[in-house]
C-alpha cells in the first residue's frame, strides 16, 4: 500500500527502531487494525507492508512502546493491559517523542504528521514544532528521557 517512493524511508524508520530495541515484525494482520497494517504485541511492532499506509505510523507506535514503563510493555496490545492505556499524558508524550525521533531521522514532519491522522491536527503540530514548542515536554523529562534545554536531542530513546 505504501509508495515505492516510501521504501527508503520505512527502512531507516526500522533500522532506527531496531538500534533503539524496539523490533519491527513483519506479519500478515487482520484488515481492521487501528492503523492500517501495523499492530502492537508486547514491545514489539507488527507490521504488513501491503497493508501499511503511512511509513512514519511506525515511528507514532514506537513512541507508544517507548514511553511505557518497562514492566508494562509486555502487556500491550493484551487484555492484561489496563483499559485506561494510552492515557491522555501517553499521547502527548509519544506525538513528542515521534517529533524526536523525526528529527533525529531527518525525516520531513509530514511523513509522521500526515493529514490522514492525528484528528485533523497534524498541521498544528508540524506548526508548534516548527515554533519550538514542545507541548508534553515536562513529561518527558519526567521520564528522563531528554531535558529540554537540549531537546529535539534525547539522552535515551526507552523509559
Amino acid at each position: 500500500m505504501i509508495e515505492e517512493k516510501d521504501t527508503d524511508i520505512l527502512e531507516k524508520i526500522i533500522c532506527f527502531l531496531h538500534s533503539i530495541h524496539i523490533p519491527v515484525v513483519e506479519k500478515k494482520l487482520p484488515n481492521n487494525t487501528f492503523l492500517p497494517g501495523v499492530s502492537l504485541e508486547g514491545a514489539t511492532i507488527l507490521m504488513n507492508p501491503s497493508q501499511l499506509k503511512y511509513p512514519g505510523d511506525l515511528l507514532h507506535e514506537a513512541g507508544h512502546i517507548a514511553v511505557t514503563e518497562e514492566k508494562l510493555r509486555p502487556l500491550i496490545g493484551t487484555d492484561k493491559m489496563d483499559s485506561s492505556w494510552p492515557t491522555d499524558g501517553d499521547e502527548i508524550a509519544t506525538i513528542l517523542w515521534s517529533f524526536a525521533a523525526a528529527h533525529h531521522l531527518n525525516l520531513d514532519l509530514n511523513i509522521v504528521f500526515h493529514s490522514g491522522g492525528y484528528k485533523d491536527d497534524s498541521e498544528w503540530l508540524i506548526e508548534e514544532f516548527n515554533n519550538k514548542r514542545y507541548t508534553g515536554l515536562p513529561l518527558l523529562e519526567w521520564m528522563s528521557l531528554c531535558t529540554s534545554d537540549e531537546f529535539p536531542t534525547m539522552r535515551k530513546w526507552l523509559r
